[in-house]
């Protein structure tokens, strides 16, 4: 082989290697990039859930009265609260997004019947 043909293959050989290396990095930024918006969903998502949890931990301290004033489903600031009464003392309260009526954080309350049945 002459020098100058194995200068050009030395160079191709370099080329090759430089796609391929490139090829990797392109792929770490593409993983790299992936990871970075599912951590930002992730904490969107647990600010969410934390406004959630605080606006069921109200709703379970109201009392029989004011629950069975907010049975049915209402706004409530960003979110949607369903209240139901599937027993006499009983109160099932669920909470969501308003857009998509997906229910996220659902509790049962009892509250004594004001006639002294338990």
């Amino acid at each position: 082989m002459t020098r100058s043909r194995e200068a050009g293959v030395a160079l191709l050989e370099v080329l090759v290697a430089l796609a391929i290396v490139s090829a990797g990095g392109v792929a770490t930024v593409a993983v790299l990039g992936a990871g970075l918006r599912a951590e930002h969903d992730a904490r969107a998502r647990e600010r969410t859930l934390a406004a959630e949890e605080r606006v069921l931990a109200v709703m379970t301290l109201l009392r029989r009265e004011e629950l069975d004033q907010r049975i049915g489903r209402h706004a409530v600031g960003e979110f949607a609260v369903s209240v139901q009464r599937p027993e006499p003392t009983l109160y099932r309260i669920a909470i969501g997004g308003k857009q998509t009526g997906v229910e996220d954080l659902v509790t049962v309350v009892y509250r004594r019947d004001p006639d002294g049945i338990p």
